[in-house]
Parts: C-alpha cells; structure tokens; sequence
C-alpha cells in the first residue's frame, strides 16, 4: 500500500510541476530563436545587452480566459494535494478520496479548457507578430498535464485508504 501511496503523490507532484512551468515558463508560442511569448510576457532577446526585453502581452477576451483557467487549474491541482494529504492522516480506513478526485478532475478540465482556448485562437492573440511562428514547450507541457491529472483524479476517486 505504501508504494501506491508513493506512487500516487509522485505523480501529482510531477502534475504540479508540469503546471508550474506551463504558466511560469516563457515558451507557449516561439516566433524565433530569440523572441518567445507566454502567458504573461512578449519576450526578446536583446543581442547587445544579452539580456531578455519584456512587454505585456494580449488583451483579448479570449487569452485573459486561457491565463485564467491555466492559473486556476494550478490552484485546483495544489488544492487537490493538500486535501488528499490531509484525508490520508484524518480519513477512516477504507474512505474514498472522492474530494480530491474531483479537484484533480477539474484541474485537468480547466488545463484543457485553456489549451483548446490557445489553439483555437493563437493566430488572433499573436496578429501583430507576423506570420510563422510554433508552440512552445509551455504549450505541450499544458497537453501533457491534461491525460495525467485527468488519470490521476480517476485513480484517486478508486483509491481507498487502507493501513
């Protein structure tokens, strides 16, 4: 039962760190070598000084939605883990971790909210940058985190609390 329990919390904690950098990270959208946005910031990168030059990115509609739901399911995702972390020292034997699931589930639905949002509408948030240009790093670690928050909120709404 203990490397379940291992197994289950490693794997949410790689969750929140695939989230993390999803949001944090500056690569959801490259249009060269040395200019990459995010979330949060239009990023070049300044030859002359060797230093990174930041601006505000969009303010349409659409990307304040995918900045929302991604932060939101890193809240949903953290919230998951203190609550499962609690349940598992005051939970009876053989309690489901029905709560926990659901925040992980909702986590998931939220990162792939946000992802289909930026698919969807990249062209219009990124129209005065050109054309050409690829997802980043950013935007498949937001891909990623989705099958395995969705997986783990399954295996926590299975996983009962045994000693």
């Amino acid at each position: 039962m203990s490397l379940l329990l291992f197994g289950v919390t490693a794997l949410h904690i790689t969750i929140l760190i695939i989230l993390f950098v999803a949001t944090l990270d500056n690569s959801w959208w490259v249009l060269s070598q040395d200019e990459t946005l995010n979330l949060w910031h239009d990023c070049i990168f300044n030859n002359n000084s060797e230093s990174w030059m930041c601006s505000s990115v969009s303010t349409n509609e659409w990307f304040q939605a995918v900045q929302a739901l991604v932060v939101l399911s890193v809240l949903f995702s953290s919230f998951s883990f203190m609550l499962f972390m609690c349940q598992l020292y005051t939970m009876e034997k053989g309690g489901l971790f029905y709560a926990t699931g659901a925040f992980q589930i909702l986590a998931s639905l939220a990162v792939f909210s946000g992802a289909v949002i930026y698919t969807t509408h990249v062209t219009e948030f990124h129209k005065d940058k050109g054309e050409g240009g690829s997802f980043g790093h950013c935007y498949v670690l937001a891909w990623v985190a989705f099958p395995l928050s969705m997986l783990s909120g399954i295996m926590y709404i299975h996983l009962r609390k045994r000693e």
